[in-house]
């Protein structure tokens, strides 16, 4: 029996017309394949969207807490291709983040996201980068098995997920002190 060809990004089920006013608001990270850009360390990890008044940008703000500090950076997102239904974002940083010189650009294709937008499977072409989210700090076990067979289909090595530790209740953004605005990208890129 032959083995299946994995796909290639090109290839990728991607989420058509996706309702972006219902996906805005607060989504926790339950898993991920870590990046260059997050501490190690890193627990309650999440992402705020909120669109912005020319219903075309989103904001998007990135925290989590490392060695009990806030640590976050903000950006933009938008549609890759306006004329295509396909969720397929640009989500744009600038680095450092407290000097807005070096635009560093990331794709982020929402490839799966149930019909209440309760939880959703996230990633990129390269297969490199992704993320299991959830409205709730903590998912059911059957759903997230669920979006593993899915992120498989996709062909991504799910053996390098991480589960993201979550408090619940989650912490406050005002109620930690932060790191200074961004170190935690220099911090993550050199492995401290």
């Amino acid at each position: 029996m032959a083995e299946a060809k994995p796909k290639s990004g090109n290839d990728m089920t991607v989420v058509r017309g996706l309702d972006v006013a219902r996906y805005m608001g607060r989504w926790y990270e339950i898993a991920s394949v870590p990046s260059l850009f997050q501490p190690r360390d890193g627990r309650n990890t999440r992402a705020t969207y909120k669109l912005q008044e020319d219903g075309a940008t989103v904001h998007v703000l990135n925290e989590t807490w490392s060695k009990g500090k806030r640590d976050y950076i903000e950006g933009t997102a938008y549609k890759a291709d306006p004329n295509s239904d396909e969720a397929k974002l640009k989500v744009k940083f600038y680095l450092p983040p407290f000097l807005p010189i070096i635009p560093v650009v990331g794709d982020y294709w929402v490839l799966y996201v149930d019909e209440d937008y309760q939880y959703a499977l996230v990633g990129e072409p390269r297969r490199k980068n992704l993320w299991i989210l959830c409205r709730k700090t903590s998912i059911d076990e059957e759903v997230y098995n669920q979006l593993l067979e899915k992120a498989k289909e996709e062909g991504y090595d799910v053996s390098k997920l991480h589960k993201t530790p979550q408090d619940d209740p989650p912490p406050e953004s005002d109620a930690a002190p932060t790191d200074g605005k961004g170190v935690w990208w220099f911090q993550s890129l050199f492995g401290k």
